[in-house]
């Protein structure tokens, strides 16, 4: 990207958010929910791999995967509206709007200071589900991608910090010793999980597709002993009075396995994931390309994984 284009792209998302902050909480929705609808219409580049990713999901009726796809549109604009706007919510609007499934998954853990490794989808709204996680006693870290230009990326870090998580840029190298230490405090550590974005990806099957997904939420339970709880998100309402659910599914077990234990945990978050697609499909905001069979021919995704 040309230092013209990264300035322009800083002066885009900074001219939105600060608009977006400064207009009438329904008008701001209903403008997200118009851009959604005309990029549909338009069948845009996101929009379509949005769609590619959503007919693996189950086997639709004819009309139904472009009307999912629609729904998935403008649920992925519900998220950057809440993420332009939630600088401004109170704390009580950041929790009375979470309901949570099988929370104590998370709490009998931390209550006996033990950290939990969170892996997750990109669904619904993780920094709204972070934010809650910090405001109910449970101090969050995760690793954030590095987007440019850098002072993109520290407005998104600075917004999520103000949110009460550390953010680690990825890639860094302290990343996994500094995500350790936060378990062994007894910390949460979210992590999102189902998109690859190394050559270290663990190959997995996902709604009977290949793919790889990274290793680091099963390698930081095994070698911090902290339970593997993944976690799916939902939205329920109309906005803006909408709401955020939070799933927190089985624990992931350590396989007897002792040679292929990543492997064998990495696909049951795979598993766990699939579980809480299914259920909100529209919610699940993967705008890349994803499986292996949708990856350009020089992707080196495609490649054998390079061990860790």
């Amino acid at each position: 990207m040309s230092a013209f284009s990264e300035q322009r792209q800083l002066w885009l998302y900074s001219s939105g958010w600060s608009a977006v902050q400064n207009m009438p909480e329904r008008a701001a929705y209903a403008t997200f929910r118009q851009i959604a609808d005309l990029s549909w219409l338009r069948r845009s580049p996101s929009v379509r791999r949005l769609e590619m990713n959503l007919a693996r999901v189950r086997d639709w009726e004819p009309g139904e995967l472009r009307e999912i796809t629609r729904e998935g549109a403008r649920s992925y604009m519900r998220y950057w509206c809440d993420a332009f706007r939630m600088s401004e919510w109170s704390h009580e609007r950041i929790l009375g709007g979470v309901r949570t499934v099988n929370e104590e998954r998370l709490r009998e853990p931390l209550a006996e200071g033990r950290g939990v490794v969170v892996p997750l989808p990109h669904m619904g709204n993780w920094d709204w589900a972070g934010a809650w996680a910090c405001l109910t006693g449970a101090p969050l870290a995760t690793v954030a991608e590095r987007l440019r230009p850098e002072r993109l990326f520290e407005r998104f870090v600075s917004y999520r910090e103000a949110l009460g998580m550390t953010v680690l840029p990825f890639g860094s190298a302290d990343v996994m010793p500094r995500l350790t230490e936060h378990l062994q405090r007894g910390g949460l550590v979210c992590l999102p999980a189902e998109r690859d974005l190394s050559r270290r990806g663990v190959p997995v099957t996902l709604f009977g597709e290949a793919t790889r997904m990274p290793a680091g939420s099963a390698m930081l339970a095994l070698r911090t002993g902290a339970p593997l709880v993944p976690v799916t998100l939902s939205y329920e309402g109309r906005e803006p009075d909408h709401g955020l659910v939070v799933t927190f599914h089985e624990p992931v077990e350590v396989p007897p396995d002792r040679g292929n234990r990543v492997a064998i945990m990495t696909q049951r978050i795979a598993d766990a994931f699939e579980v809480g697609i299914r259920a909100h499909p529209a919610d699940w905001h993967m705008t890349q390309r994803l499986f292996l069979a949708d990856l350009e021919p020089d992707d080196p995704r495609r490649a054998e994984p390079v061990s860790s």
